[in-house]
């Protein structure tokens, strides 16, 4: 099973990789959005609040995991799916799949804070909590745009049905995600850090476990 989640692991890094219009339109929806933000609010660099500055990274951020990652199962024709269910057991493609989109959703949110902080300018004081916040984040991110994204390919991929379903899913994920940030931001005493980072990785895990609970149920269908 290890083996053949890496294999769709492997064939989703290649596909990416020989098309990479997907990755430069996320690239270019980043760039764009966070020069639009400064010239909108007409600052300086390193001269916004602290507050507008942790909100504003974390809409772009999400913003971009929604059209990198929500595509998915969505690019899937029927033919290949049925190719699938053939090859493999349900939690194999979905650990593949998984897999990639976490690596992809840490590479936006990466490269996003890196040209954010270069436009912006950069407040952040703890920088471990900050990463770490970024990565598990970015892995709620990716599981429930995964599972999300597998739903609705079997409702006609309707991008509408999309937000509906994972919005409120992802808010709980981004609102833990906005105070620790903002923690990491204001340097606040590590005890209180790493207590909120737990739960942040207890709703990880809490989503993760019923993505590979309910994927069975969705891909036999």
């Amino acid at each position: 099973m290890i083996s053949q989640a890496i294999s769709i692991f492997k064939k989703e890094v290649k596909l990416e990789w020989r098309n990479k219009t997907a990755f430069n339109g996320i690239l270019l929806y980043l760039v764009s959005t966070i020069f639009i933000c400064y010239l909108s609010f007409n600052v300086r660099t390193g001269q916004l609040q602290v507050l507008t500055w942790n909100a504003l990274f974390w809409i772009i951020i999400v913003f971009a995991n929604i059209n990198g990652v929500a595509k998915s199962f969505l690019q899937e024709g029927e033919g290949r799916m049925l190719y699938y269910y053939t090859l493999c057991k349900p939690n194999v493609i979905l650990s593949g799949k998984l897999l990639f989109n976490i690596l992809l959703s840490v590479i936006i949110s990466l490269v996003g804070f890196t040209v954010y902080a270069f436009i912006l300018g950069n407040p952040v004081n703890n920088y471990t909590f900050f990463l770490l916040t970024i990565l598990f984040a970015s892995i709620g991110f990716s599981a429930v745009l995964t599972l999300v994204s597998g739903i609705v390919s079997k409702a006609n991929n309707s991008t509408a049905l999309m937000s509906i379903l994972s919005f409120p899913i992802l808010l709980p994920i981004l609102l833990m995600s906005v105070r620790l940030t903002k923690n990491a931001i204001d340097g606040i005493n590590i005890g209180i850090m790493s207590d909120k980072l737990f739960t942040l990785i207890s709703v990880d895990a809490i989503v993760l476990a019923t993505a590979y609970i309910l994927f069975p149920f969705i891909w036999r269908n």
